[in-house]
């Protein structure tokens, strides 16, 4: 049971509940699975549907009202016939940049990304499962990340971390790109730093740190990087 209260987003908006409804009221007559439905809304994949229903992530304030447009007859009213068009299949657009904040240094405060509005959409091919792109600042983890550049995350909702890979996490107040590796016990990853030149009088400025996997907010495997141009 906790660990299915850690799944859930902090604040599920107003428009999300009542679509959560709506979906439960139409599935099975309006539409047959996720898939269909998400071609309709224009998802680039099913699981975000799940995603939405089981409160992990708010859902897109155009995209509740596409749905309440299209299946409108079912909820009510008649479905217009311009938004027909809408179920034609969408060409994929790319995915959402987000201008925050995100430090290699894990200084930064927190701040919930569902707050934030994309400032573009990354899109070149091998990034279709990813499902957003972050800056970062900071030189913590150079040279693998520059300062500067963006990164394509892909969330992984189960938690599962593969030892060695680098991460986009969010724990207590911080948010941070880290290389998490094993820690010594099975509820520890260590967070560490590629930077290991950088020093403090004797001491490392970036030195590996314990963190919980109890406190990690949200994982996100690091899939891209798109390194910004010297001229």
């Amino acid at each position: 049971m906790e660990e299915a209260k850690a799944s859930k987003i902090k604040n599920v908006r107003p428009e999300t509940l009542e679509f959560i409804i709506m979906y439960n009221q139409v599935r099975g007559k309006a539409f047959n699975g996720n898939a269909e439905l998400a071609e309709i809304l224009g998802f680039n994949s099913p699981s975000s549907i799940t995603e939405i229903i089981k409160s992990r992530q708010n859902i897109d304030p155009e995209k509740f009202r596409t749905f309440k447009e299209y299946f409108k007859e079912y909820l009510g009213g008649e479905k217009p016939a311009v938004v027909e068009k809408k179920a034609e299949a969408k060409v994929f657009e790319g995915i959402p940049m987000y201008e925050v904040t995100a430090t290699a240094s894990g200084v930064e405060v927190y701040n919930d990304l569902n707050d934030a509005a994309p400032v573009g959409y990354m899109n070149f091919p091998g990034i279709e499962e990813c499902d957003f792109a972050l800056p970062v600042w900071g030189h913590s983890m150079y040279p693998y990340l520059e300062n500067g550049c963006w990164v394509a995350l892909k969330i992984i909702h189960d938690k599962k971390i593969l030892p060695g890979e680098v991460y986009y996490i969010e724990w207590g107040d911080y948010r941070m790109y880290k290389r998490l590796l094993i820690g010594d016990s099975d509820d520890e990853v260590i967070a560490h730093s590629d930077n290991t030149t950088e020093m403090i009088g004797s001491r490392l400025k970036y030195a590996p740190f314990v963190i919980k996997k109890s406190e990690i907010k949200k994982l996100c495997l690091v899939k891209d990087i798109h390194k910004k141009h010297n001229h």
